[in-house]
This record gives structure tokens, C-alpha cells and sequence, in this order.
């Protein structure tokens, strides 16, 4: 697509899936790529307007394949009318398999947003300003199943999906599409595959600035930091406009929780009273894992 520069318009593009999630439950798997797709790009204050698809799957041959197939299609088409965006376009990959076993059933999903103005777009990258609150939007369960967790420690798919809620991503992307434009929010990352540990270790590589986590009193600090339940999203404030926002999103009825600080003078991301990784430490973990595979 080209854009001319002097509109000063913007595009966002993300494409999402899970074949574990939609193994487990066609219908919710389906919709949980829709929400992640529309969160991926309603974090950087674009405001999601189309959605596309490619549709793979097994032999439709399979009954178990068609009806796999059939209510993730489904699930899609429901979930695009909840949140009122048309899919223009998308295709069907049937026969994905080695012999008699198929892949598992993965509708890859694709949302394009349009913001009006790229210069107040919301980066991914923490610190931008000196001293950011960390605040995490939305609900966290205990919802493992179909996790990351589960997949590299267990080697275990099994369980229901985390649950989906459409208006709440609806909700999350007005305060986001608000938050860039009158400037309340510095950073954004959205949660998803490794929750709330993995968007963090993402958010402070990609703004190469150390931070501090707090558990919050009472809670589980494993579900707290790697459970996978959707409708989340990672916010850096700066501290000029915390109460501001944090009181639109009481008055907006979105639940959030102050998590912890940007620490600019850190090389770490630490979990206070847990344990600490030097940002060398990640970025070797983070960027190293091809080359060690490929050579």
C-alpha cells in the first residue's frame, strides 16, 4: 500500500495464530487470533478496519478436519461482526498434513489499522521518558492450557483455551486509540504467547532500558507472570499522567494494576523479591536462538 507521506496517515498490519488454541477449541481458537491481530495493532493507536485470513488445515476429506474447519470459520465470522470489521479477503490451505496426520488446524488471521497521524503512533519500547509507571490493563486467570508453558516444559496439549472477550478488546483499543492521542501512554506491548514475562523481556529489549516489577499483594507470581489470558495489555505512563489515565480507564469500567517502574539506569529486568536478568543476559537468550539452530 502507498501512502502519501504528506497526509501524515499510517498503516498497522499484524498477523496472528494458534494451532494449539484452536486444537483444543476450533470456535474460541479462531477468535483468539482475531483478538490478538486486533490487539497487536490497536497498540500502537491505530484503529483496526479489515481483516484477512489464510485458512490451513488438514484433508477436508477427515470429518474431524471439516468440522475443525467449520468452526473456526465460524468463530472468525462471529467474532468480525462483534467487533464490526469486514474481512476483505483471505484463502482456504487444505491437505496440510504428512500421510494421515494433519498439522494442526491454524487459521492465521490478519487486521489492518489506520492511524491518523504516525507521529503520535505508540512505540513498542520502554523508556521514552525517564521514571515510566508500568501499568498492565485487563484481567489475568489461571489459564495454562494450550500455553507456551505448558507446550515447552510438558511437552502437554490438552484443556480449554483461555477465554475470549470481544468487548474487552473492543474497550482496550478506544482507551489505546484516546492514550495516543492526547499522549498518555509512551509505550504499549501486548500480551499473549508467555504472558506478562515475555512482553516485558520484549518491551525493554526493544527500548534497551533495565525496569522493576512488583508483583501485586496477594497474587500467584507464576500465573502473574506466564499465564496466557487474552485481552491484556502492557502500558508504559509517564508519571505526569498516571492519575489521567488511570482514571479513564476506571470511569471506562477497564480493570488495571500498576506493575512497576522503567528503570533507565538498570541493566536488568528484575521481579523485586524473585530474581533479576541482566539485559545482555536476554538479548543473548532473545537474538541467539536461530543462529545457534542454522549455524
Amino acid at each position: 500500500m502507498r501512502i502519501d507521506e504528506k497526509t501524515g496517515r499510517g498503516i498497522a498490519v499484524s498477523t496472528d495464530a494458534s494451532g494449539r488454541y484452536t486444537q483444543l477449541d476450533p470456535y474460541t481458537g479462531a477468535q483468539l487470533a482475531l483478538a490478538e491481530a486486533f490487539r497487536n495493532v490497536a497498540v500502537t493507536g491505530a484503529t483496526p478496519k479489515a481483516v484477512s485470513n489464510c485458512l490451513d488445515f488438514g484433508s477436508p476429506e477427515d470429518p474431524g478436519v471439516m468440522w475443525q474447519f467449520q468452526q473456526a470459520v465460524r468463530g472468525l465470522a462471529d467474532g468480525c461482526a462483534t467487533l464490526g470489521i469486514p474481512v476483505t479477503g483471505g484463502n482456504v490451505s487444505f491437505y496440510n498434513q504428512t500421510g494421515s496426520t494433519a498439522i494442526l488446524p491454524t487459521p492465521v488471521v490478519a487486521v489492518l489499522g489506520v492511524i491518523d497521524d504516525v507521529h503520535r503512533r505508540i512505540p513498542t519500547g520502554l523508556g521514552l521518558e525517564p521514571g515510566e509507571t508500568l501499568i498492565l490493563l485487563g484481567d489475568t486467570r489461571d489459564e495454562f492450557d494450550g500455553s507456551i508453558w505448558s507446550q515447552v516444559e510438558h511437552g502437554h496439549l490438552g484443556g480449554v483455551p483461555p477465554k475470549v472477550d470481544l468487548a474487552r478488546e473492543q474497550l482496550l483499543a478506544d482507551i489505546l486509540l484516546a492514550s495516543s492521542r492526547d499522549g498518555l501512554v509512551t509505550a504499549a506491548h501486548d500480551l499473549s504467547e508467555g504472558g506478562l514475562a515475555q512482553a516485558v523481556v520484549e518491551a525493554a529489549l526493544a527500548g534497551e532500558t533495565g525496569c522493576r516489577i512488583l508483583i501485586p499483594e496477594g497474587a500467584d507470581p507464576f500465573v502473574t507472570l506466564f499465564s496466557e489470558s487474552s485481552g491484556r495489555v502492557l502500558v508504559a505512563v509517564p508519571r505526569t499522567e498516571e492519575t489521567r489515565f488511570t482514571g479513564m480507564c476506571t470511569a471506562r469500567g477497564l480493570p488495571w494494576t500498576r506493575i512497576g517502574v522503567v528503570d533507565e539506569g538498570s541493566d536488568s529486568v528484575e521481579v523485586q523479591g524473585h530474581f533479576s536478568v541482566t539485559m545482555a543476559k536476554l538479548r543473548e537468550a532473545f537474538e541467539g536462538t536461530l543462529p545457534a539452530l542454522f549455524g
